[in-house]
């Protein structure tokens, strides 16, 4: 494999544009619907999309949640040989709301299996046995010691962020940008880890750590920071009718890495993530409506 993205998947009920939330005992109508699937997947299947060699290395479970990440993964091409199958429920499920030019989340989690608490050391069998050019990763427990062996089996390391991770564990974040190869969180995770007050100030306090850095800037397209300098890209930015922002920075650093798999200079990959994360938006969900045999029957009956 070129690369392997690690960690879960979610299955998304992705509610189009409305008005406003709803308050309580109150009902509001959305002008659109989809079923779709999010996570770790969004990040493998953009990097399929790419013309590389892409695994997902999750658990799937016997739930609709992870019966529809499978199925998008089949169509997308994206490997699952890494995967492990449980008996019961094993993806999250994500509802969507579509309002004010954003959207909101309400997430549910099963109950872990037990072994997934070691899901770090599986990941790590998985590298070196798979031996990718590249994965992608978030922080986490465990996670800087898989940074590190990673590295020392020869595989660049991408890691992203989210904003959950930078309130509980600031420290363990900042270990994991250490040990990377390239850092990839967007404005608002960026302000929040460095505590700036601006981006430029916060790319200032970035650049120091030692790793490259792209900043996820939306329709701003990217900024790049490395030892060559600071590069604005908006190449591949293409205007589109925004539906859902859902998985666009996770499918920005999917084609990221397909680009840097392929060759491309830090620059030119952020431009194909920009493209990817343009293509994102004008979906309903992460991937857009995953479409199974008597799903939509089922749902909306």
């Amino acid at each position: 494999m070129d690369v392997i993205a690690f960690g879960g998947v979610f299955l998304e009920i992705v509610f189009g544009h409305m008005p406003s939330p709803p308050r309580p005992g109150e009902e509001v109508y959305a002008d659109e619907f989809a079923i779709s699937c999010g996570g770790a997947v969004t990040a493998a299947g953009a990097a399929s999309r790419m013309g590389v060699h892409a695994g997902l290395c999750t658990v799937l479970g016997t739930d609709l949640g992870s019966r529809v990440a499978q199925e998008y993964c089949r169509r997308a091409g994206v490997d699952l040989s890494t995967s492990r199958h449980v008996t019961g429920p094993a993806a999250g499920i994500t509802v969507v709301l579509n309002y004010d030019d954003d959207r909101a989340f309400i997430t549910h989690r099963p109950p872990h299996p037990a072994p997934e608490r070691a899901e770090p050391e599986r990941w790590l069998e998985a590298l070196r046995q798979q031996r990718p050019s590249w994965c992608y990763v978030h922080p986490g427990p465990g996670m800087s010691r898989l940074i590190r062996e990673a590295r020392s089996l020869g595989i660049r390391v991408a890691l992203d962020v989210g904003l959950d991770s930078i309130s509980s564990d600031p420290a363990g974040v900042l270990d994991c940008v250490r040990l990377a190869d390239v850092f990839l969180p967007n404005t608002d995770e960026l302000l929040r880890l460095t505590q700036a007050d601006s981006l430029a100030a916060a790319i200032d306090t970035a650049s120091s750590w030692g790793t490259p850095v792209v900043v996820k800037r939306g329709p701003s397209g990217a900024v790049v920071a490395d030892r060559a300098g600071r590069t604005e890209v908006t190449e591949g930015i293409r205007a589109v009718h925004v539906r859902d922002r859902t998985g666009a920075g996770d499918a920005f650093a999917g084609a990221l890495i397909g680009a840097l798999c392929q060759g491309a200079s830090m620059a030119e990959a952020a431009a194909a993530g920009n493209a990817a994360g343009s293509e994102t938006v004008g979906k309903l969900g992460a991937v857009g409506q995953v479409e199974m045999e008597g799903l939509g029957g089922i749902l909306l009956r």
